[in-house]
């Protein structure tokens, strides 16, 4: 089969990690479309691709079979549904769109065309995390009593670090929550196979005003400026409900010093517990009544999932890094014909948009919300 020529809609950290993982999975990295005409001449002659003026250029161009979308957040809905509509494949960041709407629109767009849209969720795709998902599965850990965690970082942690997230226009109605809060209650419930169906939620902005100049995603912070007031939240607190009346609880910050990505989870079941720790993601803990023991990555142990994701030999970290890299191998083995578990889609995107949106409003109302499942 012929390599698959992609074009990739946004230039910066993401973007170039997204590069990385397609040409990994063996694509043709066709072109680039950046935030400016001078921009994406600029990449595509460090990339040695075709330069894109605008997403016209990139839907219309004929060669191409995926489109990934790599921009702030405010323009993945209608360059996602405009490669959707023009016949293309698309690979778009999270979160899907800023509106539940527009998600739910993006979603239906992928159903009625039938064409592969994934958002990655590649968290999914930690070795070990297929294992906890395998024996949740399983039964080993009877049924599920409790699920809480967190997911901290410290990259906005000071008042002279901004970046295009912290402005709602750009990121959205929420920032740290629909940012990385969106990845923890995706693995949680795709571990635990429990649905959060209800919720009740609190933000917290603690830097009223940032420096008005912005950065590249966890850069270092500017220095002097002016100040601009923020509209957006640092923290959050979530408590939830399961569909069965598991109750489940998150905390989420981009100011907790010293946590650079620390995402953190633990399912309580009537038998065993499993903790899982982005930070050291080579391990998974298991706790019983009488002791507790740890299972680490290895392609020649556990479930199956596990191993196929285990692609070096134990000992050798794995990272966020081959995440990706599967994340996108996957999505490209899936429009080949070949179907991957727990390839997330857009219904997944869709998924969370809901959660994030019943949070943003328990946070304003300060009431226990409905999830529509």
């Amino acid at each position: 089969m012929s390599r698959l020529n992609i074009a990739i809609v946004g230039a910066g950290m993401i973007g170039a990690v997204h590069r990385r993982a397609a040409l990994l999975a063996s694509a043709n990295v066709a072109g680039v479309c950046a935030s400016t005409p001078q921009r994406s001449n600029e990449v595509a002659a460090q990339w040695g691709v075709r330069a894109y003026a605008d997403i016209e250029a990139v839907i219309t161009d004929r060669d191409v079979q995926v489109v990934h979308v790599c921009t702030p957040n405010a323009q993945h809905a209608p360059y996602a549904k405009a490669a959707l509509e023009a016949g293309k494949h698309v690979i778009c960041e999270k979160p899907l769109a800023t509106s539940l709407d527009d998600a739910a629109d993006l979603a239906a767009t992928a159903r009625r065309t039938g064409l592969v849209a994934t958002v990655p969720f590649v968290y999914r795709y930690h070795p070990v995390v297929r294992e906890a998902r395998a024996r949740v599965e399983a039964g080993e850990l009877g049924p599920v009593r409790l699920m809480h965690g967190s997911y901290l970082q410290d990259w906005l942690m000071d008042a002279g670090s901004n970046n295009w997230r912290v402005d709602p226009a750009q990121g959205g109605p929420s920032r740290v929550f629909a940012d990385i809060g969106s990845h923890w209650c995706d693995l949680v419930e795709w571990v635990s196979g429990e649905r959060f169906a209800e919720v009740s939620a609190s933000f917290a902005t603690v830097i009223a005003e940032r420096a008005a100049a912005t950065r590249q995603s966890f850069g270092g912070a500017s220095g002097g400026g002016s100040m601009q007031a923020v509209r957006s939240e640092d923290v959050a607190a979530a408590m939830f409900r399961t569909a069965r009346g598991v109750l489940g609880s998150v905390t989420v910050s981009q100011v907790s010093p010293g946590r650079k990505n620390r995402l953190w989870f633990e399912i309580d079941g009537a038998r065993a517990g499993v903790a899982f720790d982005q930070e050291d993601s080579e391990r998974l803990w298991f706790g019983y009544a009488d002791h507790s023991e740890t299972f680490l990555r290895d392609p020649n142990a556990g479930a199956a999932e596990q191993r196929r994701l285990a692609t070096l030999p134990a000992g050798h970290a794995q990272g966020y890094a081959q995440c990706f890299e599967a994340f996108v191998a996957d999505t490209y083995a899936t429009i080949e014909g070949t179907a991957r578990e727990g390839l997330p889609t857009f219904e997944d995107g869709l998924r969370a948009a809901r959660i994030t949106d019943r949070v943003v409003a328990s946070a304003s109302s300060r009431q226990w919300l409905d999830i529509p499942g």
